[in-house]
């Protein structure tokens, strides 16, 4: 298990990797979404960005860098994965969930004063 792991992550990061399993570069995207969630609320709330400007922003700044790893880092054929929306639907519930709780957390803690 440990190896097939280590497997899929050097293939994430190493440039145009194989894919034999199509839900493998799928999986990918949805925890890089995670991590993007997770470090785009830590600089929303820093920053501080309020308002829909910063949820139209994360939206366009995840899809975005997603389709463009997939497109352009791993060089697949995005139509093999169910085209544009599929790929910037992988996760993307989950991890706008994720980016709006960091974001607020973030952002009451250092902008609020009791």
């Amino acid at each position: 298990m440990s190896n097939k792991n280590n497997s899929v992550f050097t293939r994430a990061i190493t440039k145009y990797s194989s894919w034999p399993e199509k839900e493998e570069l799928l999986d990918v995207v949805y925890w890089s979404r995670q991590l993007l969630a997770l470090v785009m609320g830590l600089l929303w709330g820093v920053v501080p960005l309020t308002g829909v400007i910063g949820i139209i922003l994360y939206i366009a700044a995840t899809t975005l860098a997603l389709n463009f790893y997939v497109i352009g880092f791993q060089k697949q054929d995005i139509e093999e994965y169910g085209g544009f929306m599929e790929v910037a639907k992988e996760g993307f519930m989950s991890a706008l969930a994720t980016f709006m709780v960091m974001w607020i957390i973030v952002y009451t803690s250092m902008h609020f004063s009791t």
